[in-house]
């Protein structure tokens, strides 16, 4: 166990955007963690200097032809997935070992569906295998946007038998995460996201808003990744009701 130690320590099921999780840097604060989960089975990982974390989306379809999606670089915020960026902004090199070895994992598992492999990379530029979900993933929303097939789409083709669709990113895009926190006071400003031309929200129908809880997101598409991810983080900025009076006049000279 030392030397996995400082590390985090997990559940290796039902643990998911920051839950069943615990940082841990003792024998003794792993084994009162594993009590506090309820004793069942965990995964210990040991801590790593994190630069950033990479995922790759992916469809195979039963006759073993893939389709990639050009590589996302997320952002997180306690633990949960803030923003997805696509493309990453990292060397070629870097993009191309990554799709590599999502592709490896996905024909050794001789997989049907979309798969999404998550990866670190460490403060040296070392690229980690973290996890893989096998469905579509919060990373890949951005496709619905900014994508000739949609991962969900795709998801259709493959279970289908049907021919893999083009993914081909007609434009950069960034992907905003909306969790319950926002509505804390009151019902978030749309106004905001839904005036501005390069956004789309999606809402997913979920009647009762909780801490943490994800409840939507929206998508913004621009020429180049830096004015996607400038137009995200405006318009996250606007979306708190509780920032707002009942005169919107300022709003919407920002907007």
């Amino acid at each position: 166990m030392s030397a996995l130690l400082p590390g985090v320590l997990k559940l290796s099921r039902f643990g998911y955007d920051g839950k069943g999780q615990a940082r841990v840097s003792t024998r003794e604060q792993a084994l009162a963690a594993f009590e506090r989960m309820g004793s069942v089975p965990c995964v210990l990982e040991r801590r790593i200097n994190l630069h950033m974390e990479l995922s790759v989306v992916l469809a195979r379809g039963g006759d073993g032809r893939t389709a990639l999606w050009p590589v996302a670089e997320n952002r997180h915020k306690d633990g949960i997935l803030d923003l997805s960026i696509v493309p990453a902004r990292i060397p070629t090199a870097l993009a191309m070992q990554a799709r590599t070895a999502a592709l490896t994992i996905a024909e050794a598992l001789a997989y049907q569906g979309v798969l999404c492999v998550e990866f670190f990379v460490d403060e040296a530029g070392k690229l980690m295998v973290n996890e893989f979900a096998p469905r579509p993933h919060n990373s890949g929303h951005g496709t619905l946007d900014a994508s000739r097939t949609s991962q969900f789409e795709q998801q259709v083709r493959t279970l289908a038998g049907l021919p893999l669709g083009d993914t081909t990113m007609r434009s950069p895009v960034v992907t905003q995460n909306l969790l319950g926190d926002l509505w804390a006071g009151g019902i978030p400003y749309w106004q905001a996201v839904l005036a501005d031309s390069s956004a789309t929200l999606h809402l997913y129908g979920k009647a009762e808003p909780r801490r943490a809880r994800k409840m939507g997101h929206f998508s913004c598409v621009a020429p180049t990744v830096e004015e996607a991810l400038d137009a995200a983080r405006r318009l996250r900025r606007l979306l708190p009701a509780s920032a707002h009076t009942d005169d919107k006049s300022e709003i919407a000279a920002t907007i």
